[in-house]
């Protein structure tokens, strides 16, 4: 078994280096050449005629004096209206901390008011704005079961 082995190896090894001449023989052989003329460097510059575009239409028809018509949309907008007046309330609470603003949250969530929390560098102010004044009170009497100071006044915008 060891002859054969050792006899072996070298034979395949012979038999690929044997394979891969004839394979490069075979692929670089003279039949498959042709007569290729020298390569010459030709310049053209192809000249495209201008494609035809639907608007060339209308722009020349300007030149005529005959304009497309355009979709126009008028809106007429009456700003001497007077809006009535209606009297607007805001409820400010300065808070300390966050168990104050947790207090207040869950206590305008059980009475239905959205608020806006303003926060800088002088601290967190929650407003609210409502046309009910009665229950900006009563918020206010039970804000002070949570030790939050909060007062009810008109609401005045700044113009």
């Amino acid at each position: 078994m060891r002859k054969i082995l050792k006899w072996l190896t070298p034979l395949i090894a012979v038999g690929v280096a044997i394979f891969i001449v004839i394979f490069l023989i075979s692929i670089n052989s003279n039949e498959t050449s042709f007569k290729l003329a020298p390569l010459e460097h030709k310049s053209e510059t192809a000249v495209k005629e201008p494609e035809k575009i639907w608007l060339d239409h209308f722009s020349k028809t300007e030149k005529s004096g005959y304009f497309y018509p355009v979709n126009e949309v008028l809106i007429q907008v009456d700003l001497n209206e007077k809006i009535a007046n209606s009297t607007v309330y805001k409820l400010s609470a300065p808070l300390l901390d966050p168990y104050q603003l947790f207090c207040l949250k869950e206590e305008l969530k059980r009475h239905q008011l959205e608020y806006y929390l303003k926060k800088d560098k002088s601290g967190t102010e929650l407003l609210i704005y409502s046309k009910d004044r009665d229950k900006l009170n009563s918020l206010v009497e039970v804000l002070k079961n949570y030790q939050i100071s909060a007062n009810v006044g008109l609401y005045k915008e700044d113009i």
